[in-house]
C-alpha cells in the first residue's frame, strides 16, 4: 500500500461519510469506579461515521484514587455528630472515607 498523505485521506474519508474533527481540549477526565485517568492538554479528535461520534484521546495521563462516599456513610456522620449534610461529607472527603476520623474531627471542634 502506498502510502497516503493526510489531504488525501481526509478526502477519501469524507467520502465514505467519515468526518474527522479535531478538539482542542486542556483536560480529559475517565472515571471508572475506583480511579480518575487524568489527561492533561491531550490530543483529541472526534470521529463522525453513520451518525455515531467516537473520540480518540491519546497523551500522556496520570491515575488518581477516586473517593466514593455512600449517602449512608454521610448519614450515619450527620446523626452521630449531629451536624448537616455538607459538614459530614466534607469531613469524610478530608478523612478519605474514614467515618471514624471524620465524627474525630467533627466532635473534637
Amino acid at each position: 500500500m502506498m502510502p497516503m498523505n493526510p489531504k488525501q485521506m481526509k478526502k477519501m474519508m469524507k467520502q465514505m461519510g467519515i468526518e474527522m474533527d479535531e478538539i482542542e481540549a486542556e483536560e480529559v477526565v475517565i472515571v471508572t469506579k475506583g480511579e480518575e485517568l487524568v489527561f492533561k492538554n491531550p490530543s483529541v479528535v472526534r470521529i463522525t461515521a453513520k451518525g455515531v461520534e467516537t473520540f480518540q484521546i491519546s497523551g500522556s495521563y496520570e491515575t488518581r484514587e477516586r473517593l466514593v462516599i455512600s449517602d449512608e456513610d454521610v448519614r450515619l456522620v450527620m446523626e452521630q455528630a449531629g451536624v448537616s449534610e455538607e459538614e459530614a461529607r466534607k469531613a469524610l472527603e478530608e478523612a478519605k472515607g474514614d467515618i471514624a476520623e471524620a465524627l474525630l474531627k467533627l466532635t473534637e471542634e
